[in-house]
């Protein structure tokens, strides 16, 4: 009998351990969802942020044709004007 209370008690120790095992699983699983969720919102961050980097470029391209098309016109105003001489 009594080694049957033995028996019993360590699988109560074993069956402790689990459920402390569980517990130790569960909680982790949860600080790396908060993680997966916290990386999703820096990953959109990033997202958005190249998004605008992008489109700042393509602003930034437009604006050195624009000035180069500008640049030309003024030359071109400037040799009409030394045509006239003045």
């Amino acid at each position: 009998m009594t080694s049957e209370l033995e028996r019993i008690k360590i699988l109560e120790g074993k069956i402790t351990q689990v459920v402390e095992y569980i517990n130790h699983i569960l909680s982790e699983n949860k600080k790396l969802k908060q993680q997966v969720n916290e990386l999703k919102s820096e990953k959109k961050k990033y997202e958005e942020q190249a998004k605008q980097a992008s489109r700042l470029d393509e602003d930034i391209k437009r604006y050195e044709e624009e000035r180069k098309v500008i640049k030309e016109r003024i030359e071109t105003i400037i040799g009409q004007i030394d045509q006239l001489g003045l």
